[in-house]
């Protein structure tokens, strides 16, 4: 046997090993889009926080503001959630794949720990009127879900994750400005890694 037909025998049982390993069905251009969903939210966001400031938290309209940046949240997370599932789907249909398979399940459910953690610990922040650390939550218990994620999927996803908690912590230092750490973390992070995942696994 050639030597190029040895590296091409290897390199075919390496992606039959990865296929059966990790969840490689993850599109980029999920990334991209759920960036762009959490800027268009960070948006309308602005004008919530312009409420918050300098108001005590028992004003209605503070409590308002806060109902209302919940629902953008949420809104984005559904959005990005519905458009990753679809575009996966797809991907996996065209590589012949089925989208539902024990490694996608095991994906879920590591996922699932620290992002329902991370949703209680946000309902907790919220009726105890400490709105100053959700944002920061979010990015970190996300991050932790990404770090989790990344030993099922693609290990860039794990640089993602660390971002992402930095970024929390940050948020977390800096108050004030914990409306652009989210749409740092949620919106650029999101579209320049899609972007690369795009281009190094999908072009």
């Amino acid at each position: 046997m050639e030597e190029k037909d040895i590296y091409q025998e290897l390199s075919s049982i390496r992606q039959l090993m990865e296929r059966s390993s990790k969840f490689i069905s993850l599109s980029g251009l999920s990334g991209v889009l759920a960036g762009i969903y959490a800027l268009l939210g960070a948006r309308f966001g602005f004008r919530a926080m312009e409420n918050l400031e300098g108001l005590g938290p028992n004003r209605p309209d503070v409590k308002d503001a806060v109902v209302f940046l919940t629902m953008i949240a949420l809104a984005v997370f559904i959005l990005s959630f519905i458009t990753c599932y679809w575009l996966s789907m797809r991907k996996a249909k065209k590589r012949g794949e089925n989208v539902w398979n024990p490694v996608s399940r095991r994906l879920l459910g590591a996922v699932a720990v620290p992002m329902i953690t991370g949703g209680l610990f946000i309902a907790i922040l919220l009726m105890q009127q400490q709105y100053f650390a959700v944002a920061s939550a979010c990015l970190i218990f996300y991050g932790l879900a990404l770090v989790v994620a990344s030993q099922y999927t693609f290990n860039e996803v794990k640089w993602l994750g660390f971002c992402e908690i930095l970024l929390g912590l940050l948020a977390l230092n800096n108050p004030g400005y914990s409306i652009i750490f989210w749409a740092i973390g949620f919106g650029i992070l999101h579209i320049l890694y899609g972007t690369f995942m795009h281009f190094k696994y999908e072009r």
